[in-house]
C-alpha cells in the first residue's frame, strides 16, 4: 500500500477570488465611543492611534483606513456613518480584514452583529475581535460570536435598565428629566429651574384666550402667523398640533408631569406616550404659573367636549357644540341663511372688537355671499335693548301670550317627575334582579330560565339608565327656564326697561336673529336686524342706528354704553362674558378671567 502524505488543513477560510496568496492583507480598524465625555474622547483617540501603529507594524498588512464614530450608541447601525462606510468598502472589495477592539465597539445588537459578519464572511473579509479573539472565517468563529453577541446585548439592557431607574429617582426628588424647553418659559440647565419669558408669555395667553373663546387650534395657528408671532423655535409656521399641545401643557398653570414618554427597549430606542405603561410624577406649583388654574381647566374642559363624538339631534343634524356667547347659533344671514359667527378684528391692537359675519363669506368666500356684512357685537346688543323696550311697551298682550305658552310648556313637560318614575321604575328592576339571582342559587329555576329573564332585566335597567340620563338634562333645563320664568314676570310686572344687554333675558324670550335684508322697497340693507321671539312675534329694526362709535372718533365719548364692564354684575350679562356653553343652562357661572 503507498503512503499518503497527509496535508494539513489551515483553520482559516481562503478567499476565492485572490490568486495571489503572498498579496498583503489590506486591513482598516474600527472605533467607536458612545459618549462625548472627557474620558471617553481620550479612549477614541487612543484605539485610532493603537490600530494605526499596529496595523503599520506587520509587514503581511497594509493599512487600508480607520473607521471611527465618535459619540454614537453602538445599538443601531444606520446612526453610525463610518461603520456604513466601512461595510460599502468591504463590499466593494477595497479591505480585507476588518480589526476591532470587542464585538461591543462592533456592534451592540446581535442581529445586528450576525448580519454584518455573514455579509462579509460571504465577500471573503474576516473580522477580527481583539479581546475575544475571534477571527470569523474560523470554522468555530460564528458560533463564539453568537454566544458572546447576545452577553454584550444583554449588557445594553442592563445599562438601560439601570438607567430607568436611575431616572425615576430623579423624578420621584422632583428634579426635571429630558426638559428641552417650552414657549413662555426660559430653562436654566445649571439649577434646573424654569422663568417666566414675558414676551412668549404673551402669545402663550393669547392662544388661551382665543382658545377659552372658542377659536379651534387650525384658527388660532393662522392667527399667530398673521401677527408675525414665531414658535419656540424661531419658526413663523404654527401648526394646529403646537397649538393644541401648548392648550394640554400642565406647566402653564405652574405644575409638571414627568415621565410624559417612556423607551420600549434599548435596541429599537422607540419611544411611546406613556399610558400608564410606566410611573408617572406630577409636581404642583412646581414654578411662576402663565395662566390661571380656573383658565387651564376651562380649556380643557373645551378639549374634552371636542373629542367626544357629537350625537345628532332627533331632526338628523349634528347637536350645537357650543353656546359659548349669547348669540352663538342664533344669528342667520338674511341673504343667504347661513349662520353668522363671531370674529375678532383687529385683535392685538387697541381698536380690537368682536363683530358677527356671515359664515358663508368667511369660509366659502365673499363672492358667494356679497351682500352680508360683518355687523358688530355691540350693535345687536343695543338693537335687541331698544326691541325689547319697544316690545315692553306696545306689545303687553303679547308678551302676557307668550308667558301663558311658556308655562303650559313647562307643565306639560314633567322632565322632573319623568325622571323620579324612571329611578323608581330602575330600583324597582334591580330587586326583582336580586331575587332572581338568590333563586337561581336556590336553584328554584333552571339556567335556561334564569339566563332569559336576567338578560331580558339587565336589558330594561339599561334602557332605564339611558333614559334617566337624558331626562336629567331635561330637568335642569325645565328647573332654570321656570327661574328665569318668574325673574322674567318679576321684570315685567315693575315694568322696568333694560338699560343694558342682558343675556337671560335675550335667550328666554328669542328664538333666532336675522342679520341682513330687503327692506319694503326691494333694497338691500346689509345692517337690517329681526328678532323673532317665541311666541312668533318678529321686531325689525335699523342697526345703523345702534352702531358704536369708532375708538379714534373724536366724538368717541357716548354718554350710553349698553354693555358695560365696569362693574361685576354688568359683565355677568354681558353677550361675551358668560362661560355658559349650553342654551338655557347654569345661570350665574363665573367666567374665566385671561
Amino acid at each position: 500500500m503507498k503512503d499518503v502524505e497527509v496535508i494539513k488543513a489551515r483553520n482559516t477560510l481562503s478567499p476565492r477570488a485572490r490568486t495571489n496568496f503572498e498579496k498583503r492583507l489590506r486591513v482598516a480598524a474600527y472605533c467607536r465611543v458612545s459618549t462625548d465625555t472627557e474620558d471617553q474622547l481620550n479612549s477614541y483617540k487612543s484605539q485610532v492611534e493603537y490600530y494605526t501603529e499596529l496595523i503599520k507594524s506587520k509587514p503581511e498588512w497594509s493599512l487600508a483606513g480607520i473607521y471611527a464614530d465618535e459619540a454614537i450608541t453602538g445599538t443601531q447601525v444606520k446612526k453610525r456613518e463610518d461603520f456604513q462606510r466601512l461595510i460599502n468598502d468591504c463590499m466593494n472589495g477595497d479591505v480585507d480584514m476588518v480589526i476591532t477592539k470587542s464585538i461591543s465597539r462592533f456592534a451592540r445588537n446581535t442581529l445586528d452583529t450576525l448580519k454584518y459578519v455573514r455579509m462579509l464572511k460571504d465577500k471573503g473579509v474576516a473580522v477580527f475581535f481583539e479581546e475575544e479573539n475571534i477571527n470569523t472565517l474560523t470554522m468555530d468563529g460564528e458560533l463564539l460570536l453568537v454566544i458572546l453577541s447576545s452577553v454584550a446585548q444583554q449588557e445594553v439592557e442592563n445599562i438601560s435598565a439601570n438607567v430607568k431607574k436611575g431616572l425615576k429617582m430623579k423624578m420621584q426628588r422632583g428634579e426635571l428629566v429630558g426638559f428641552q424647553g417650552c414657549l413662555g418659559y426660559d430653562y436654566n440647565p445649571e439649577d434646573k429651574t424654569l422663568t417666566v419669558n414675558e414676551e412668549e408669555a404673551a402669545v402663550v395667553r393669547y392662544i388661551f384666550q382665543r382658545y377659552t373663546e372658542g377659536a379651534g387650534g387650525s384658527v388660532i395657528a393662522k392667527e399667530l402667523e398673521n401677527l408675525g408671532y414665531k414658535t419656540k423655535r424661531g419658526s413663523p409656521k404654527w401648526a394646529d398640533s403646537t397649538v393644541i399641545g401648548i392648550i394640554k401643557n400642565e406647566k402653564y398653570k405652574g405644575d409638571i408631569l414627568l415621565g410624559k414618554t417612556f423607551t420600549v427597549d434599548p435596541i429599537s430606542k422607540r419611544r411611546l406616550y406613556n399610558f400608564g405603561e410606566e410611573d408617572q410624577f406630577y409636581i404642583r406649583e412646581h414654578h411662576e404659573p402663565i395662566i390661571s388654574e380656573e383658565v387651564f381647566e376651562a380649556a380643557q374642559e373645551i378639549l374634552r367636549r371636542r373629542a367626544k363624538p357629537r350625537s345628532l339631534n332627533v331632526d338628523g343634524k349634528r347637536e350645537k357644540f357650543s353656546r359659548k356667547y349669547a348669540f352663538s347659533c342664533m344669528i342667520e344671514c338674511g341673504f343667504c341663511g347661513g349662520t353668522l359667527t363671531r370674529r375678532s378684528w383687529h385683535s392685538s391692537s387697541q381698536y380690537n372688537k368682536a363683530i358677527w359675519q356671515c359664515v358663508v363669506s368667511t369660509k366659502k368666500g365673499k363672492k358667494f355671499c356679497p351682500e352680508s356684512k360683518g355687523v358688530d357685537e355691540r350693535t345687536i346688543e343695543r338693537a335687541f335693548v331698544e326691541s325689547y323696550r319697544l316690545l315692553c311697551q306696545n306689545n303687553k298682550d303679547v308678551l302676557d301670550e307668550f308667558m301663558k305658552r311658556t308655562e303650559e310648556a313647562l307643565s306639560e313637560s314633567n322632565a322632573g317627575r319623568r325622571l323620579a318614575k324612571a329611578e323608581k321604575d330602575i330600583h324597582a328592576l334591580e330587586v326583582k334582579k336580586n331575587k332572581l339571582v338568590d333563586m337561581r342559587l336556590e336553584d328554584t329555576i333552571d339556567k335556561e330560565t334564569y339566563d332569559r329573564k336576567y338578560l331580558d332585566l339587565s336589558s330594561q335597567i339599561e334602557q332605564l339608565q339611558k333614559e334617566c340620563e337624558s331626562l336629567q338634562d331635561a330637568a335642569e333645563t325645565e328647573t332654570t327656564m321656570r327661574k328665569r320664568v318668574a325673574m322674567f314676570r318679576q321684570t315685567l310686572e315693575q315694568n322696568e326697561v333694560l338699560d343694558t344687554f342682558d343675556r337671560h333675558i335675550f335667550e328666554s324670550i328669542v328664538e333666532k336673529v336675522i342679520v341682513g335684508g330687503y327692506d319694503s322697497n326691494g333694497n338691500k340693507d346689509p345692517y337690517m336686524i329681526v328678532f323673532v321671539y317665541k311666541t312668533g312675534f318678529k321686531n325689525s329694526v335699523d342697526g345703523k342706528n345702534f352702531k358704536p362709535l369708532r375708538k379714534n372718533s373724536k366724538e368717541n365719548h357716548s354718554p350710553a354704553i349698553l354693555c358695560s364692564h365696569a362693574s361685576n354684575e354688568a359683565e355677568s350679562m354681558c353677550s361675551d362674558s358668560s362661560d355658559d356653553t349650553l342654551r338655557m343652562r347654569a345661570l350665574d357661572v363665573k367666567s374665566p378671567v385671561i
